[in-house]
């Protein structure tokens, strides 16, 4: 664990944005020092900006007060540092869609049909009396002229299919395309601007910017760690590393974008945004920008830095193992059109069969009929016509085989599966290609996660148990003695992320807006309900003065607070799971508000009578513990976690209703009645669970897969 900190100058005197002069730093010089890692950027930082604050007023920003969002401000870091858009790749041409469609093996199977048949349906022999005596009935004469029908036919099926998958691709594409644009311009992320914290989108993000990071957040541009607490990174998707990387301002504070952060929390100060960023560098080395050409071309032409010139040959070598890729496939075929051109080589092979038996018999019965039976002896004369007897035969195998081909079932296929994709577009489902309507129907289980998906993801508090008492609704506070309500209070306000809170109603008589983590919110709605306000036990103790956090995960299934109080002892708030928390309780608040040991009968008791029902009615169950560390017992050891939350204090236990989406139900029994299981993956209690999968489908055909 790392303590908690903040670096800024003496005396709290911190640098203030301002607009005078040019910036200190320039683009090439923050690239560089995002390179670095660890050690070696916090020595550069040393060496080029004495600290953290100092680099905040080479790029003039405040670390407290951020940037204060002054539009020609604003404006002149995007000149200078870019803007946070990386260029998408180019989409592909409606012509390369089509090219792309014609590589179908069974469309190139009767491109090939269509085109002889169509050839030999304009060629005509010269008539000649004893050809027609020799073939009698062989062709009828006045079908001739019909004969391109066929070769057209085919050819027309399969302008057919290709244009409507190339302009299904298209379509789909476009609008993917204006999904995946309105949905970046949702995306936001908090900074701090003006001393208050605001979420803006994403791509207003601007070197300079202090951006607030919390669990579960997608770093969307490269910065240095300014403050952190407790701050663990998943860099998998630029190291292929899978295991977290701890940040802390003196060891690690180098953040990249495109990371995720899987623990804590902090702030940190952006350096390089858009095409500049870490993502944005790699994107531009892999071509996936639209400026990959021209940066390459500017490069080569300046030629003055080795650093460019090593860029230049990893980017030559990435250009040629693309050039590689590209010979190769460029997609896998689905089930179905496997299946399809499996089909259609062995009727190919079929028709090929019975083709080429046709004309062996034909010029078996000829041979037979004109030399055998009528006696007719070989001579130069009767040579030209017996050539032309033998295109007939020839002409006739392959009106067998092209007759053989298929033509109609990509064109049904096709035709079936756009009509699906018109029918999945109605029901608000949008679909890229079309053997993705396919690949869907060949599902036979979902598994689907619980918070969110199947519940409404709106958390509110509806019964607790403290000081004693089993409330099956928030008590009054005139209920609670005040010692329990003061910690209650103080607890949730603190060991809650300061990013989450609870917002005015967009619209009047609206509920109101929950931001950040849905269970944190039930928490701080609690105390609402109680008549406290959390925020203001935020402004007594803010962010920067929490001396130590446990950030929630997986494997604590707990989140922890340590505050320093004023004479040298500490006191840590703890929030989990209430099976797993109780049993690290040895004393519970009663109802005088005292503590009073809690031994393990009242701990089963509790159990049993409380936690257990709660989860039975679906209910998620929280318990909120605290422990004091006296100051004469010295400074803990923080890192001993099993031994820092043990003997706790239980104040309350909470049960959150997290309600079913209405939809839900209907859902699972359509997916039931097309064969489909429906499972839910949750890591909540089993019986919650089981309480929501009750509520969901009364148990029928839907598993409960509780992950612990």
């Amino acid at each position: 664990m790392a303590n908690n900190s903040f670096h800024g100058s003496k005396h709290g005197q911190l640098s203030e944005a301002t607009h005078e002069g040019e910036f200190s730093c320039s683009i090439q010089e923050l690239r560089l020092l995002m390179e670095l890692r660890g050690p070696e950027a916090l020595a550069k930082i040393q060496e080029c900006y004495r600290d953290t604050n100092g680099l905040c007023t080479r790029l003039r920003t405040s670390p407290v007060k951020g940037l204060d969002g002054n539009l020609e401000d604003i404006n002149k870091r995007k000149e200078q540092f870019g803007k946070n858009i990386i260029p998408p790749k180019r989409p592909k041409t409606f012509l390369e869609l089509v090219w792309e469609a014609l590589q179908d093996v069974t469309l190139i199977i009767l491109e090939v049909a269509a085109i002889i048949s169509l050839g030999l349906s304009f060629y005509h022999p010269p008539e000649a009396k004893r050809q027609s005596e020799v073939v009698a009935g062989v062709e009828d004469e006045s079908e001739a002229d019909a004969g391109w029908i066929e070769g057209a036919a085919i050819l027309l099926s399969v302008v057919c299919v290709v244009l409507v998958t190339a302009f299904n691709d298209w379509s789909k594409e476009k609008q993917f395309r204006s999904l995946q644009s309105r949905i970046e311009q949702e995306q936001k992320f908090s900074v701090v601007r003006g001393g208050q914290v605001i979420q803006i989108n994403v791509s207003e993000i601007v070197v300079g910017d202090i951006a607030q990071v919390k669990y579960g957040d997608l770093l969307p541009a490269d910065g240095i760690l300014i403050q952190g607490n407790d701050l663990k990174i998943d860099e998998s998707s630029l190291t292929g590393e899978s295991d977290h990387v701890k940040k802390t301002v003196d060891k690690d504070p180098m953040m990249l974008s495109g990371t995720h952060v899987m623990e804590g929390s902090g702030k940190m100060v952006v350096t390089a945004v858009g095409v500049n960023s870490q993502t944005g560098i790699i994107f531009t080395l892999l071509g996936a920008g639209e400026e990959a050409d021209a940066e390459e071309k500017t490069e080569k032409e300046k030629k003055k830095e080795k650093d460019k010139d090593e860029a230049k040959v990893e980017m030559q070598q990435l250009k040629e193992q693309e050039s590689e890729k590209k010979k190769l496939p460029k997609k896998e075929k689905s089930v179905l059109q496997g299946k399809l051109t499996k089909l259609a080589v062995q009727i190919g092979k079929a028709g090929l069969f019975m083709s080429v038996l046709t004309v062996f018999i034909l010029i078996i019965r000829f041979l037979i009929d004109v030399f055998g039976i009528q006696g007719v002896r070989f001579s130069k004369e009767c040579l030209a016509i017996h050539v032309q007897l033998l295109v007939k035969f020839f002409i006739i195998g392959v009106t067998v085989l092209v007759v053989a081909v298929p033509e109609g079932l990509p064109l049904a296929v096709t035709i079936s599966l756009a009509y699906s994709v018109k029918k999945m577009m109605k029901d608000n489902n949008l679909v890229r290609h079309l053997d993705a309507c396919e690949t869907m129907g060949n599902a036979t289980a979902i598994c689907s996660d619980k918070t969110g998906t199947l519940t409404m993801n709106r958390m509110t508090v509806v019964q607790t148990y403290i000081a004693e008492c089993y409330y099956r609704k928030v008590p009054e506070p005139h209920l609670i003695p005040a010692k329990i309500l003061d910690l209650l209070v103080v607890g949730i306000g603190v060991n809650c992320a300061y990013t989450t809170k609870i917002m005015t109603p967009e619209k009047e008589g609206g509920l109101p807006r929950q931001v950040g983590n849905k269970t944190e919110c039930a928490l701080l709605g609690f105390t609402l309900d109680l008549h406290r306000d959390y925020q203001t036990i935020r402004n007594e103790i803010p962010e920067e003065k929490l001396y130590k956090v446990y950030t929630f995960n997986s494997v604590r299934k707990s989140m922890s607070t340590v505050l320093k109080n004023p004479d040298g002892s500490y006191r840590i708030f703890s929030k989990g799971a209430a099976e797993i928390l109780l049993r690290k309780c040895c004393k519970i608040m009663d109802s005088k508000g005292e503590t009073k040991d809690l031994k393990p009968l009242d701990r089963d008791h509790i159990v049993r009578k409380v936690i257990e029902p709660m989860a039975l009615e679906g209910l998620r169950t929280i318990c909120l513990a605290y422990r004091d560390f006296p100051s004469t017992s010295g400074e803990p050891d923080w890192d001993n976690e099993s031994h820092i939350l043990s003997g706790l204090t239980c104040i309350a236990v909470v049960g959150i209703e997290d309600p079913v989406r209405p939809e839900v139900p209907e859902a699972i029994r359509k997916c039931q009645r097309a064969g489909i299981t429906v499972r839910m993956v949750t890591g909540d209690n089993i019986n919650t669970a089981r309480a929501i999968a009750i509520k969901c489908e009364k148990c029928i055909g839907f598993s409960a897969l509780g992950i612990h």
